[in-house]
């Protein structure tokens, strides 16, 4: 295999495949770039067996071929060369890498022992805006659990109806949205990893262009552009949100979104680093006070608020509900609440398309 490119091209196609490259593995292939040239254009694949990225770049190719090299070391080197015209060509040695007067040698792997991956994945299909999927995307998945006690809980459940509805849990909280679809046929409903989702929203940058999943046999493809990401989906049954969300509450508050989250972020500071890091909202019948306590001192605010029903005072993870302020975009959003130990949920004020619950703590003091 022999060919040359533009090192920029080649040192973003390399960032972007490597986030699929498999960590702490026992099998060294897993943790490699296969690079395939072909035609007028170089191929580069990572695959951790749950997540694969594919990526395209234009090269003058010599000799076609295949080969694996170390993807963190690849991605490394050939990141400090991307103002380069780069030659890479197999050898005895492995992988020769020449740029300007100079030359490097990179350890590679026989490309026959990479595993195989599936671009064929197309019987079912769903079509969305970039735009409403990427939107989505960011207002659901920062709930998705990240250890492995529950895998199915590292995913977000996606629900194509009239609409897509998607949500996640961690077992702390909650968040629901939904979105417009374009078109989908076969399936209604799957669970994806978090991960996989976060490199889809990576490749989504058209507002009004549309971009289509497809899924096949407990498998993923998206494609955009010259990139393709292919996942495993999760299986078995997730959460039923309904189960979760309280149907009636006995406190509802309504306060301006940006007040609420700079007295939450002043609150916040104190706490820095305490084991629960609590906050604490005082609901008045105009006013949510703001409160925490630390080693360190001590904030107390007071937010403007209109009140309906009762009076109530609920601790809770300030992160938690910084998140889930910030995931809303309305000047004015509502807060439900059932007294302080059961869960609460927070939406817009008007747009009621997205939905986060917060399980409060109880406060020892």
């Amino acid at each position: 295999m022999k060919f040359v490119c533009d090192g920029l091209s080649l040192a973003e196609a390399v960032v972007k495949v490597s986030k699929a490259c498999a960590v702490r593995t026992t099998a060294p292939i897993m943790e490699c770039i296969k690079l395939s040239a072909y035609g007028s254009e170089v191929s580069l694949l990572a695959s951790d067996g749950e997540l694969s990225i594919s990526k395209t770049v234009r090269a003058e190719v010599f000799e076609e071929g295949d080969v694996c090299v170390p993807g963190k070391l690849f991605s490394d080197f050939i990141g400090k060369l991307s103002g380069e015209e780069v030659s890479l060509s197999t050898g005895d040695k492995g992988l020769e890498i020449a740029y300007r007067d100079a030359g490097s040698f990179l350890q590679s792997l026989p490309a026959d022992e990479f595993p195989r991956i599936d671009f064929s994945i197309g019987e079912n299909s769903f079509t969305m805006k970039q735009e409403a999927l990427k939107k989505i995307i960011s207002e659901v998945i920062f709930c998705c659990a990240a250890d492995d006690s529950r895998p199915i809980l590292k995913g977000c459940l996606m629900e194509f109806g009239d609409k897509l509805e998607m949500c996640a849990l961690d077992g702390y909280r909650l968040a629901a949205a939904k979105a417009d679809i374009v078109a989908k046929s076969g399936e209604k409903s799957l669970v994806c990893p978090a991960r996989t989702l976060s490199e889809i929203a990576k490749l989504l940058d058209g507002a009004n262009e549309e971009i289509t999943l497809y899924t096949q046999g407990g498998m993923l493809l998206v494609k955009e552009g010259d990139t393709t990401v292919v996942s495993r989906l999760y299986l078995g049954e997730f959460i039923k949100k309904e189960n979760v969300i309280p149907a009636r509450f006995e406190t509802c508050v309504t306060v301006a979104r940006e007040e609420l989250i700079a007295s939450a972020e002043r609150a916040a500071v104190l706490i820095r680093g305490d084991k629960n890091n609590l906050v604490t909202l005082e609901i008045g019948t105009e006013s949510v006070k703001v409160s925490s306590v630390s080693d360190f001192g001590n904030v107390s605010e007071t937010v403007k608020a209109g009140l309906e029903g009762v009076e109530t005072t609920v601790s809770m993870n300030a992160k938690f509900l910084l998140d889930a302020l910030r995931a809303l975009d309305e000047e004015s959003v509502v807060l439900c609440f059932n007294g302080p130990v059961s869960p609460f949920i927070l939406q817009n004020a008007e747009r009621k398309d997205s939905l986060y619950l917060i399980l409060p703590v109880r406060n020892a003091a």
